[in-house]
């Protein structure tokens, strides 16, 4: 059973400076141990915020590749694309810019070549049957969804891949699976706002079934730190 640690925040601002604190403290430990810290980065405006905080910490980024989650099958410079808003709201005038991405290679002719070609690029980052990130960042969707892998897709039975090719709202996605978001060292997940407070007490809850709330399928060894603010707080 996957043991969550929930840590509340006042509002979406102090949200996203404990999310970039959070992330900092993690980089730093990897960092002193290892050579190098792969981060998997999540889209969406709860996150774009705490990457300009996280941008101004003093942190060996040469020495971090960050990678994404997932993304929208959409051209680089689209405003959809999650690579696009990490370079601008991390990479771009920041201490961070030393970090090396390396976004999902939407100019290949179709998803599933980029999502062959991001599960190669995986294995050679972090070598490993399933490759172990040293952090994953997460959304939670409103339906239960994270990363691509929304309820009543065939993304979020893929086990026998690293990265699939999924579809959200209307536009294929290529997304890490659940098995390799699983093998993550650290995950955290970030929910705001009142429209996510049903999905987060679903995660929190023993019984809720993976097939309604995706969510719940990522499920590494150590505990996966939940951020949230009050406005999604679960009721007691």
């Amino acid at each position: 059973m996957t043991h969550y640690r929930l840590q509340r925040s006042p509002d979406k601002a102090a949200l996203a400076q404990a999310a970039a604190a959070a992330m900092a403290a993690v980089i730093r430990a990897v960092t002193t141990r290892k050579p190098r810290c792969v981060v998997a980065l999540a889209g969406g405006s709860t996150p774009e915020a705490a990457y300009g905080h996280l941008g101004q910490e003093d942190l060996p980024w040469e020495r971090v590749e960050l990678v994404l989650g997932d993304e929208r099958w959409v051209d680089a410079q689209d405003p959809a694309s999650n690579a696009r808003m990490v370079r601008r709201c991390l990479l771009s005038g920041s201490r961070a810019h030393r970090a090396r991405l390396h976004p999902v290679p939407t100019h290949l002719p179709n998803p599933e070549a980029a999502a062959q070609a991001y599960g190669d690029l995986l294995n050679t980052l972090c070598p490993g049957q399933p490759p172990q990130l040293d952090l994953v960042l997460l959304g939670l969707g409103d339906d239960g969804h994270t990363a691509s892998l929304f309820p009543g897709t065939a993304a979020v039975d893929v086990k026998d891949r690293w990265v699939t090719v999924g579809l959200g709202k209307g536009l294929p996605r290529v997304s890490m699976t659940a098995p390799l978001l699983s093998a993550a060292q650290q995950v955290i997940i970030l929910v705001a706002g009142a429209a996510k407070r049903q999905a987060l007490q679903r995660l929190l809850d023993p019984q809720e079934d993976p097939a309604r709330t995706p969510a719940k399928l990522v499920a590494p060894k150590g505990e996966v730190l939940v951020l949230c603010d009050e406005a999604a707080m679960p009721e007691r």
